[in-house]
């Protein structure tokens, strides 16, 4: 049998290891930040209904502009963006790996602050972009003025915020965000996969649009949208941006299927997103208990929560998962995540986690 060795690989990809998280069938899964409630009956029978209208068609090729699509999600987001203003493609993965394939490559620089997603120097690799990890502050924290200095210092191509930050939950000011901007004559991508879950009153990077064409801001149905199967992302940029991952996207790279499911569940926005405030709930109830069990929880406004204070997080990941419940080792030294599912799952969650406990007696 032959072993990827044997193979003419990439120099730059040997001894790599693809993205992935354990995969393992229990009966509370808590461990990839999905959306744990089911989509409601009413909006399943809707979306299979759009999947109907389309399949008589699907002999030709779907619409390469995905014109609908990208009026449905222009018309979710608001902030008077039209269609002109939107990308999409199969989940945000693709949607920034089209970022990097038009703006980084090789001899260009993507920063990114570590600890954040994983993906970013992977897509990087892929891309030939060289990848920059910089420093956060202390407890995962980002301010203007440290994440500017970093920019300057580096004098990156592109910068990647993740905000609310993955695998740390940590939220991102408006004003590191522009403070960012105003620091490179690169491309600046803000990462929101999890917008929907932030407290009241932060604001999204979508207010920042105006005015700053080199701006991204990127977004998932996988979170909020109970749409992880579907694989359905998208930003908002200045036209100009959109007209440059036109250079480098795949032909028809949105299937007629993907177009009418992910234009059907925008529909329905009202109905999935009503789920965001129960999860909202069980994100603050993980985070007061797990302080109360002597744990340290990061601020978090995403749908799950990462926690310090863990003597022997491997342990605790396997005892928990002999109990059915399977959470995530981010590789950050004495700490794991959990993510927010329904009362049922966090409080088996939260029931377990306490025979682990700093303050057990």
């Amino acid at each position: 049998m032959t072993t990827l060795d044997e193979l003419p690989l990439r120099d730059d990809l040997r001894g790599r290891t693809p993205y992935g998280a354990p995969q393992k069938v229990v009966p509370v899964a808590l461990n990839v930040n999905e959306n744990t409630h089911p989509i409601p009956d009413a909006v399943a029978t809707d979306i299979l209904a759009a999947i109907g209208e389309v399949i008589p068609g699907v002999n030709r090729y779907p619409d390469r502009e995905f014109t609908a699509l990208r009026d449905a999600l222009a018309g979710y987001l608001g902030h008077g963006l039209t269609r002109d203003e939107i990308w999409a493609a199969n989940g945000s993965n693709e949607v920034l790996q089209h970022v990097l394939q038009a703006f980084g490559g090789p001899g260009r620089t993507l920063l990114g602050f570590v600890p954040t997603y994983s993906m970013y120097p992977l897509l990087a690799s892929g891309t030939g972009t060289a990848w920059i990890g910089a420093t956060r502050d202390a407890d995962f924290e980002l301010s203007p003025e440290s994440a500017a200095a970093a920019v300057r210092k580096y004098e990156p191509d592109i910068v990647f915020l993740c905000s609310p930050n993955n695998p740390t939950g940590t939220p991102l000011s408006l004003e590191t965000i522009a403070a960012v901007y105003d620091a490179t004559d690169g491309i600046v991508l803000v990462d929101e996969a999890y917008a929907e879950f932030a407290h009241d009153g932060e604001d999204s990077a979508l207010t920042l649009l105006e005015g700053r064409p080199r701006l991204l801001v990127s977004r998932t149905m996988s979170k909020a949208f109970a749409y992880a199967g579907v694989r359905l992302g998208y930003l908002a940029a200045d036209p100009a941006v959109t007209d440059a991952l036109r250079l480098v996207r795949l032909p028809y790279h949105l299937s007629a299927l993907t177009q009418a499911a992910a234009s059907a569940a925008v529909a329905h926005a009202p109905e999935l997103l009503a789920m965001v405030d129960d999860i909202r709930v069980q994100r603050d109830r993980i985070v007061v208990r797990l302080g109360e069990l002597g744990f340290q929880a990061f601020r978090s406004s995403s749908n799950f929560v990462l926690f310090g204070g863990v003597d022997d997080p491997n342990a605790v990941f396997e005892a928990l998962l002999a109990r059915g419940i399977l959470v995530r080792d981010v590789g950050i030294p004495h700490t794991l995540r959990v993510s927010a599912g329904t009362e049922a799952e966090t409080t088996t969650f939260l029931e377990a986690i306490a025979d682990h406990a700093p303050n057990r007696i």
